[in-house]
């Protein structure tokens, strides 16, 4: 279509979020030979994926980030060279608009998942996992997974797993990439409000159990050890009248607190076992791991909105998650599975930071790294990334290429070939600058980032603002026929 890098192809009575570093892109690319600044470490190999909206077709009403359809950027690292895609996740919402010709579906500022009048258009947009030898894209209102081929980026389909008797998947499944098991929540609005499941290497649902909920809730991530899953109850749910009426519009409530319950991977609901923490949301996790008797939980904790007064704002904090508005301070809660005992303390009171990253390989064991983006905090405008000590919170290195116009994408760590060392590896990330109007993908040497990129990727096409990434090593990549 040969839209320009910065104008609305919508116009903007649809809001902010279809124009400038958002707006959507229309063709799927195949990009291959690309003029590089530095050099491509040959010990580099495997697939940097980025999940994000990209509205295909102009809305029918507001518009939310969670609403663009999926799709997938990659950048496939094969001995010193990279071929960079992008391609649309071919979901049954995509499919039905493509037949169409046009806009189907409402939402979610607009409508409700659920909702037979308005119907709201299950993306895929949010995450993207390696699991089983493919990828997996997922949605934020706990949607239908679709497979894809890391590599070539065509949809193989939904899921097999969710069908029974799981009602959906959460956006947030957890991969532990030495069984080869994939952990997943999903939440309803009705009782019991979550549910908790294990899929095996082979793809198929292992274990499946309930969890009750006080009422509806809307989590976001969860967390992984060697034995145990940690999954949340925050005291953010559905406002009940609105969604009544028909709409999609969160509460926060201050005088509930946040629980994490800690459930053998494949326990039954009655041995889970609930940690109560000050009020908050947490959109993301970093990682968690055992020490003895205690689950460590390394979190990004989104900070409430504190009036003059000291109490907290209950609307502008709702306000704010709902606009991914995020204000978030790295966060450590600590669960000792033999006193009952939870424990909590900031790590680093000073910098906002979010959409973690660390070496995936180690999930749910102890990874002394992790990777993470500065946040504006406008929405979903990363400015740098950084890396910290998830032991002490102490920042070890950063980088901005300009901390006004960058833009960028969630990094990942890749570990080189042969590592010698946790942090033996690098971090890839797009970043766009809006200035310059230049998109690039940027290598970091993951031992000191702050000695900049050692290779930039030079791109021909904008990668719009997105959510998710993730990292599959050459020999986490199976057949995906």
């Amino acid at each position: 279509m040969g839209k320009r890098f910065d104008e609305a192809p919508f116009g903007i009575d649809h809001g902010p979020y279809l124009t400038g570093a958002y707006a959507p892109v229309f063709d799927e690319k195949v990009l291959e030979n690309l003029e590089v600044e530095g050099e491509i470490p040959a010990d580099l190999n495997g697939v940097y994926l980025r999940n994000g909206p990209d509205q295909r077709f102009e809305p029918k009403a507001m518009h939310h980030p969670f609403d663009g359809d999926g799709m997938l950027f990659n950048a496939h690292f094969d001995n010193g060279k990279v071929t960079i895609r992008n391609k649309w996740v071919r979901t049954e919402g995509w499919q039905k608009e493509d037949q169409s010709g046009g806009s189907e579906y409402w939402g979610i500022m607009s409508s409700l998942k659920e909702s037979q009048t308005q119907p709201m258009k299950d993306t895929a947009n949010t995450d993207v996992i390696g699991h089983a030898g493919v990828a997996v894209a997922t949605w934020y209102l706990a949607g239908e997974p679709y497979l894809v081929d890391p590599i070539t980026l065509e949809t193989l389909g939904p899921a097999p797993y969710t069908a029974a008797p799981g009602y959906g998947f959460s956006a947030h499944p957890k991969v532990d990439e030495v069984s080869e098991e994939l952990l997943y929540f999903d939440y309803f609005h009705e009782a019991p409000h979550m549910a908790y499941g294990v899929v095996g290497p082979d793809k198929q649902l292992k274990h499946h159990v309930e969890i009750p909920l006080p009422g509806n809730r809307l989590p976001h991530d969860m967390a992984i050890t060697e034995h145990y899953s940690i999954l949340h109850d925050l005291p953010v749910w559905h406002c009940e009248e609105a969604y009544a009426a028909g709409r999609h519009k969160i509460l926060f409530n201050a005088d509930t607190p946040a629980r994490f319950g800690v459930i053998p991977r494949y326990g039954k609901t009655e041995e889970l076992k609930w940690f109560e923490f000050s009020p908050c949301f947490l959109y993301h996790v970093v990682n968690s791991w055992e020490e003895g008797d205690e689950i460590v939980m390394v979190a990004c904790r989104f900070m409430p909105v504190i009036n003059e007064d000291g109490a907290i704002d209950e609307a502008r904090t709702a306000k704010n998650i709902a606009e991914l508005r995020m204000d978030a301070r790295l966060w450590e809660y600590r669960m000792n599975l033999a006193t009952g005992e939870g424990k909590e303390k900031c790590l680093n009171p000073d910098l906002n930071v979010e959409f973690p990253s660390f070496d995936s390989s180690r999930t749910g064991r102890f990874t002394q790294w992790g990777y993470l983006v500065d946040h504006d905090p406008d929405t979903l405008h990363w400015t740098g990334i950084r890396k910290f000590n998830t032991t002490t919170g102490e920042c070890v290195g950063s980088w901005t290429d300009d901390p006004i116009h960058a833009w960028y994408n969630e990094p990942w760590f890749a570990p080189a070939d042969n590592p010698e060392s946790e942090d033996h590896g690098y971090v890839v990330t797009f970043v766009w600058n809006d200035l310059t109007k230049e998109q690039q993908l940027q290598i970091f040497d993951a031992r000191d980032i702050s000695k900049g990129p050692i290779a930039r990727v030079k791109m021909p096409i904008r990668v719009p603002q997105g959510f998710h990434a993730c990292w599959m090593a050459a020999n986490r990549i199976g057949n995906a026929a």
